[in-house]
């Protein structure tokens, strides 16, 4: 089952009460808390209080969206896993997004490769452990950057709590995103929804409706639930956030 939902980042400028009524407002079911401004790492009287404030509305956390860089623990301001994962326990998240290493695939040696390695088997473990599961985002300047790159390190991982999420990366070919979500179906988590050329050139949902229809049909073999998650909309604006949920919504009761 396919359900809809918001990454809370893409408005960062809101609290968390005001994402939650936006989401409720919305007819959305889900949001991924960010863990840079409405859910900070280690912070667990916020997580406790923004999971209360979800619940109470009658929405799901779909995931901890952490900006925990695997195998770079202690460098760069990464936060301590320990800390995320409690967070995502007090949050009630079933999930946590991460980033695997901090190189493009096409840059990263065989160090990084390895530490990635490493400690996606220790934080898979340690989570696993909370009945949580982990989830690479599908990103670039990671490890996660190419179909081929994900396959690489999901395998070599080789772990049951690891997944990977989905987006489609605008280096990519349609054809190379088809067949990319396709391959990557046995360790899907959630799919984060946008419609642009780039950051800074983004489109309405709608204008995107011919090329997500066929996404969508993809994810929708998979039995079990997952979130597709609306990140960045354009202009920034809740109107359109507003429009686009209307979209996916129409999109995944089709």
């Amino acid at each position: 089952m396919l359900c809809g939902g918001l990454v809370s980042i893409t408005f960062r400028r809101l609290s968390p009460r005001e994402i939650v009524k936006l989401v409720k407002k919305s007819g959305l079911e889900g949001i991924e808390w960010g863990g840079d401004v409405h859910v900070p790492h280690g912070d667990l009287s916020v997580a406790r209080e923004v999971a209360t404030m979800t619940q109470e509305e009658g929405l799901v956390v779909a995931a901890y969206g952490s900006y925990y860089r695997v195998g770079c623990e202690g460098q760069d301001n990464v936060p301590d896993f320990e800390a995320v994962l409690e967070t995502a326990l007090e949050l009630e998240a079933p999930i946590i997004r991460v980033w695997a290493g901090n190189k493009g695939s096409h840059e990263a040696d065989e160090k990084l490769w390895d530490r990635v390695v490493e400690d996606s088997i220790r934080i898979g473990d340690m989570a696993q452990k909370e009945n949580i599961f982990v989830a690479y985002e599908y990103h670039g300047d990671t490890l996660t950057d190419t179909l081929e790159s994900t396959q690489k390190l999901m395998k070599l991982v080789n772990h049951h709590n690891i997944r990977s999420y989905w987006q489609p990366l605008s280096h990519h070919s349609l054809e190379d995103r088809l067949t990319g979500l396709e391959e990557i179906l046995p360790w899907l988590a959630n799919i984060h929804v946008y419609h642009w050329n780039s950051f800074s050139d983004r489109f309405t949902l709608e204008e995107g409706s011919e090329e997500w229809s066929d996404y969508i049909s993809i994810i929708k073999e998979l039995w079990d639930q997952r979130y597709a998650l609306i990140e960045f909309v354009k202009d920034d604006k809740e109107e359109q956030f507003l429009q686009d949920a209307e979209t996916l919504k129409r999109w995944l009761e089709r």
